[in-house]
């Protein structure tokens, strides 16, 4: 596996030699004072090019960075023959392990780069680029929820926990994952996230789906978090479903009284008394003969 500065040596010579590269930054992780470091991480890289059309005409030139293993270029799958392009991603793992997100941005469109606070400038022909500040984590930062998004992420979270338990009951595994493990998950970890960042006066970057979580939840926060993630088995769904929603509503109700929120109790009351009462309702059930009283009444 080539070492860090032989990756970067190829990088930067590679845009030395080519006069349509007039500047070179590197951004992402390795970057990142923060970061924990391993054989993982990538080189995101920018060339910012003269003319990406050039480039893009014959993808053969990025042969120079190495034997590649597989190679993906998000823009050709969208819009595979749209010429006038801001930027042009090819994302390449190597066969040695490293992997570089190389972008090419067109110089022409530069007002419409978009600042990162974890940049480092490798290159610069023109002096297009004025000194970076030290790079940091800043811009990654959760930020404070707005009223309504915690109202927003409250009502998503209890409203597609009722498609789970539709889905449970009717035995339609695929169905119910996608929707525990992708819309409810997702409120849960944002609430999650809101949650550390309530404890922590949002002075920590908790990386992209929370992967840093459990360095700041509390160990038994952690323990529920793990329990929800469950197998193809319909009870431990059952059981991963209501640890889901006791993890949110403890959480949640402490994001809402941190910054004087409205938690929305009824909701959740409804909802949970109905996901416990379609859990026990008979498979061969024709109506619901709902309860007058419920279990948290």
């Amino acid at each position: 596996m080539r070492n860090k500065q032989e990756m970067l040596d190829l990088i930067i010579s590679t845009a030395k030699n080519d006069d349509r590269i007039r500047a070179v930054i590197m951004n992402g992780s390795r970057v990142n004072p923060n970061a924990p470091r391993d054989v993982f991480q990538d080189y995101d890289i920018v060339y910012f090019v003269t003319d990406i059309a050039s480039f893009t005409d014959d993808h053969s030139w990025i042969d120079c960075f190495g034997e590649r293993m597989i190679l993906q270029m998000p823009e050709e799958m969208d819009t595979p023959h749209l010429k006038d392009r801001t930027y042009f991603a090819y994302l390449i793992q190597f066969m040695d392990g490293n992997r570089i997100d190389l972008t090419l941005f067109s110089i022409d469109k530069l007002d419409k780069y978009e600042d990162d606070s974890l940049t480092v400038l490798l290159l610069d022909k023109d002096g297009l680029f004025d000194p970076f500040p030290a790079p940091s984590d800043s811009g990654y930062l959760p930020q404070p929820p707005t009223a309504k998004q915690f109202a927003d992420s409250c009502n998503e979270f209890w409203w597609v926990s009722l498609y789970v338990a539709k889905g449970l009951w009717r035995q339609q595994l695929t169905y119910a994952k996608y929707m525990m493990d992708n819309i409810v998950r997702g409120e849960l970890i944002k609430m999650l996230t809101w949650y550390v960042g309530s404890k922590t006066e949002f002075s920590h970057n908790l990386g992209g789906y929370g992967k840093f979580l459990q360095t700041f939840l509390e160990p038994d926060l952690w323990v529920m978090l793990e329990n929800t993630y469950a197998d193809a088995d319909y009870e431990n769904n059952w059981d991963a479903l209501l640890i889901m929603t006791e993890l949110f509503r403890r959480t949640a109700n402490e994001v809402a009284e941190h910054h004087g929120y409205n938690y929305p109790h009824k909701d959740d009351e409804r909802v949970s008394n109905h996901i416990l009462y379609v859990r026990d309702l008979p498979h061969d059930a024709t109506d619901m003969d709902l309860p007058k009283k419920t279990l948290f009444s």
